[in-house]
């Protein structure tokens, strides 16, 4: 009786380990498709952070032409103030 629970149990250690190590292989399918997943989502994430630079540098353009509008209106603005005196 005990020999063949010790059996048993090493069968099933036997089994239960050899079972995750063959589902931990990849075919040549897997991995490419894996690799292309990736690709995409570096892709995705190389676009969304151009996008956001963009958008940054477009707001910090904005914000230099409303300075220089408002420094060129104070200007024009001192030298009616110096004519008309």
């Amino acid at each position: 009786m005990k020999r063949f629970l010790a059996l048993a149990l090493l069968a099933g250690l036997t089994a239960s380990c050899a079972i995750p190590l063959h589902a931990q292989q990849m075919s040549v399918a897997e991995y490419q498709r894996k690799s292309a997943k990736e690709a995409r989502k570096q892709q995705k994430l190389t676009k969304k952070n151009a996008k956001r630079q963009r958008k940054v540098q477009k707001r910090a353009a904005k914000a230099q032409q409303k300075s220089l509008k408002a420094a060129q209106k104070a200007d024009a603005k001192a030298n009616r103030q110096l004519h008309q005196r």
